[in-house]
């Protein structure tokens, strides 16, 4: 998929836009990624960053990564993608002169969005107006409770099964790799630890069953306690892994949540119980 930030980089042809900020490629997003891909035309995506509440001063935690976001965007198949620089002007401007200067130049003939979907100063424009002033609009309904925010809500529990139903994938912890204190070494389970990016939603504490790099992963999420900890850390040990991995980015899929985080009465309970988490890591399956 072909990447750009600025209207001018993409040829003017007949294109079906689907618009959004698209954060998680949740099921409703991918309905209207499918619905630009089904139109006929050239399959693009107009999306926005920093998110739209960021640049106006509200707090959002994200699902995805700019980077992430455009994987999926890709893997769902749309050709070409403008990433849009949301600022305080681009706020300002009205509805038609959004069109004028965002959808009409790449020419744009059919726009697709869910059916909730605003735009412009105020959010005073919607897919009716761009009915009105002459595109083929296709109005996606909304997939039941499949909205970003009820995401947040389930991961922030930690419930990463019940949002991978609505994701339509497993949930994700996405971050660099970076040098931890090196204790998991010493009980004989060596952990990558993320670095996270500090605008991106982490999931609750936990230990968790899942993925990374295509081999399953023993996950943990909290301040292990174990230790007296009181920082987050994301640390993951990959299963039958040698290598390196310090500096990479790295996606860490989250299939199960195993357990609450805890203090353990000795060293050696708390090596037995890591044993029992990669032995059921092994057994865990991707959500259905």
């Amino acid at each position: 998929m072909r990447v750009v930030r600025e209207p001018g980089e993409l040829t003017r042809t007949p294109r079906a836009v689907a618009l959004g900020t698209f954060d998680g490629v949740h099921l409703g997003h991918r309905r209207v990624l499918e619905a630009a891909i089904a139109a006929g035309h050239t399959a693009t995506v107009v999306t926005f960053d920093p998110h739209p509440r960021m640049a106006l001063g509200y707090g959002v935690e994200l699902l995805a990564t700019l980077e992430r976001r455009l994987e999926l965007i890709g893997e769902a198949g749309i050709e070409e993608t403008l990433v849009v620089d949301f600022d305080l002007e681009l706020a300002q401007l009205g509805p038609e002169e959004f069109v004028d200067r965002i959808l009409r130049p790449i020419g744009t003939e059919v726009v697709v969005a869910g059916t909730n979907f605003r735009f412009g100063r105020g959010r005073s424009g919607d897919l009716a107006l761009l009915e009105r002033i002459g595109f083929d609009v296709r109005a996606v309904p909304l997939v039941e409770n499949a909205s970003s925010s009820r995401i947040r809500d389930l991961l922030r529990g930690g419930e990463v099964e019940r949002a991978a139903r609505l994701l339509g994938r497993p949930a994700e912890v996405e971050g660099t790799v970076v040098a931890g204190d090196a204790r998991g070494g010493t009980l004989g389970f060596p952990t990558a630890n993320l670095r996270a990016d500090p605008q991106l939603l982490v999931p609750g504490y936990g230990i968790y069953a899942g993925e990374a790099e295509s081999r399953r992963a023993a996950i943990s999420i909290g301040t292990n306690p174990h230790y007296g900890g009181g920082e987050r850390r994301i640390e993951a040990f990959l299963l039958d892994f040698t290598g390196d991995l310090y500096g990479r980015r790295l996606v860490l899929q989250l299939w199960q949540r195993l357990r609450d985080e805890r203090a353990f009465d000795s060293e050696d309970d708390l090596v037995a119980q890591i044993a029992r988490d990669v032995e059921a890591t092994r057994r865990a399956h991707p959500p259905a």
